[in-house]
């Protein structure tokens, strides 16, 4: 069993905190990712798991063990960074194999191990050329295999495939995941691309100012986001925010924006009239129709397989998202219907949902 734990990990630079009381439980063979914008404290929580950061305060545990005071190698990690971090005067083969020949492997099995290995990560033809002499992509898919080969306990990936483009690293998520299902290691991978977190993770801790907003599926985060900030992070196009206050109406709440009246769903003991929130709707469920607010198209994003569209209403801005090609122009008119359970709405003041 190699789960990982994390109680009230917090960590300080000088005067500057950037990680506060993180806490997570992460389940043995679990792929989970650490999502966030630059600077909210992900590559530190990575970093401390690692044991490339000392934790200020709290407790690290691998497999039931506190492991605050191990080095990497005792904690039997194996990472991936960014910058490959390839030695350029070694082949292949001698870049996957080198940890195994600094502990005194038998070269037979090493060669054995690194045939094996990189027929699954399709490196077997360029095996004795050299980093220059290869793309990104396989210079990628060797910084993985020289961290697979060692069969460690618990995978960490940090921002690898920042330096690929666009194509190369989906092609690159679609690898990492079936390695992980084959592999089977603990894992913890770091991004600020949240399609790529919410494609490969079995969970993601949505990271904010140096906290975990959120920690759940994907399909969690993104269908129920705890917070403001998870809501407004986490799907593209983003969901416009917009304010309000609850009001009530013939015994039933209602969001007013501006001069209209919008029917909310809320969970239990959130209904208060007066009290001020930000509310939105995921642009998919925002729809055309006949009956609902009135509004004017402002901006059209056609990208094929559907059309963004932006709604300025006498309630707000709405972003829609249609399936295919939508024959309208900027400066028509159209009407939206909303439902009352396709709405998020958060407190104004402490940006939790309510």
């Amino acid at each position: 069993m190699t789960d990982i734990t994390l109680k009230e990990v917090s960590k300080r630079f000088g005067s500057v905190q950037v990680c506060h009381n993180i806490g997570l439980e992460i389940r043995s063979g679990e792929f989970i990712t650490l999502l966030g914008s630059s600077g909210c404290g992900k590559t530190t929580t990575l970093n401390m798991v690692a044991g490339l950061e000392d934790s200020t305060s709290g407790d690290i545990l691998i497999a039931g063990r506190r492991v605050n005071d191990l080095s990497p190698v005792e904690r039997d990690v194996a990472m991936v960074f960014q910058n490959y971090a390839l030695y350029p005067h070694m082949t292949v083969a001698q870049n996957i194999g080198f940890t195994l020949k600094m502990r005194g492997m038998a070269a037979a099995l090493i060669r054995e191990k690194i045939e094996k290995l990189a027929a699954s990560l399709e490196l077997n033809h360029v095996l004795e050329r050299f980093p220059a002499q290869l793309s990104g992509g396989q210079q990628q898919r060797v910084a993985i295999g020289r961290a697979l080969v060692r069969e460690p306990r618990i995978f960490l990936f940090d921002e690898p495939f920042s330096n690929l483009d666009a194509s190369l690293r989906v092609k690159m998520r679609a690898e990492v995941k079936q390695l992980h299902v084959q592999q089977n290691v603990t894992s913890i991978f770091v991004t600020h691309d949240q399609e790529e977190a919410m494609s490969i993770s079995d969970r993601i801790a949505v990271m904010y100012r140096g906290r975990v907003e959120q920690f759940g599926t994907p399909e969690e985060i993104y269908a129920c986001p705890a917070t403001r900030y998870v809501a407004s992070f986490i799907g593209s196009p983003q969901i416009e925010l917009l304010d309000g206050a609850l009001e009530d109406w013939n015994g039933a709440p209602f969001i007013r924006a501006g001069p209209r009246l919008l029917p909310v769903s809320l969970g239990p003991g959130n209904f208060k009239p007066g009290r001020f929130v930000e509310f939105g709707v995921r642009p998919e469920h925002v729809r055309l129709g006949d009956n609902g607010i009135e509004g004017r198209v402002q901006i059209l994003q056609p990208i094929g397989p559907a059309t963004h569209v932006t709604i300025d209403t006498s309630a707000g801005a709405f972003v829609a998202s249609v399936p295919g090609f939508l024959r309208v122009k900027p400066g028509d008119p159209v009407t939206i219907e909303i439902r009352a359970s396709d709405m998020h709405v958060f407190d104004k003041e402490t940006g939790l949902r309510l």
